[in-house]
């Protein structure tokens, strides 16, 4: 079986899913992380792998950039090719000045105010909730790794905040009682599929780049957004381990 997006056959794609959004991070991590790892799917440089972690098979796909590409792959895995749990691993930008670069961050719940709900299932809805059993396994395994972790709400933006004309004026339509520490461009859309489909999905992310209601107080490079976030990718796989 395949879709219009994944040549990948039913049986290709293990129960649990590793997601980053850059198709090059999905095969960095195959080639570090994985043994025995075999491309599934490479269509439109889609990369997927699947592989063994400490004995556990395990698939990493890539996700693209923004809310429509991530539904479409989330959708497509949970719907087609029976995989139960999803963790979105990617980059963010931290919202309150007390995080530092590469901080790690777990979404707990997720504002947008966009309309991916309205339009995918005719919802008006704009927060959502991660898979908490997801996220008290990635919780255990931080502690027992000695990882940090920050936790919080955080935003799924429709366009890249930096680029905003004025950031502020979003900072203003959110509603009071959200407070997020971060912004990022997928996980109200991969939690929504989930919730909708009745799976698990969580999200975690590493500090790029640090605003203060507009202006970029600190950032890295692209080079470091790639290959800098080895503690992240860790967290994950052994956290999807325990699922």
């Amino acid at each position: 079986m395949s879709t219009p997006h994944n040549e990948a056959k039913l049986g290709d794609i293990a129960k649990t899913v590793i997601m980053p959004g850059d198709p090059l991070r999905a095969k960095y991590i195959a080639e570090n992380f994985l043994e025995n790892a075999k491309l599934v799917n490479q269509v439109r440089g889609m990369y997927a792998y699947t592989g063994n972690y400490q004995g556990k098979e395990i698939t990493v796909m890539a996700h693209g950039m923004g809310m429509p590409s991530i539904g479409i792959y989330s959708y497509e895995l949970y719907k087609f090719y029976e995989v139960e749990n999803i963790i979105r691993i990617g980059s963010c930008g931290a919202y309150q000045p007390e995080l530092k670069l590469f901080d790690i961050i777990l979404s707990e719940k997720v504002f947008s105010e966009g309309n991916f709900a309205l339009t995918f299932n005719n919802e008006h809805c704009h927060i959502v909730e991660a898979s908490q059993e997801l996220n008290a396994k990635i919780m255990d395994t931080a502690k027992e790794t000695g990882i940090s972790l920050v936790q919080g709400t955080t935003t799924c933006m429709d366009f890249f905040d930096l680029y905003a004309t004025d950031i502020s004026q979003f900072f203003g339509r959110i509603p009071q009682d959200i407070h997020p520490i971060a912004a990022e461009m997928e996980a109200f859309a991969l939690f929504y599929i989930a919730k909708t489909l009745n799976k698990k999905a969580s999200c975690l992310m590493s500090v790029v780049d640090i605003v203060d209601a507009g202006p970029v107080k600190q950032t890295v490079s692209a080079e470091q957004r790639q290959n800098g976030l080895n503690h992240m990718i860790q967290l994950a796989l052994d956290a999807a381990i325990r699922i």
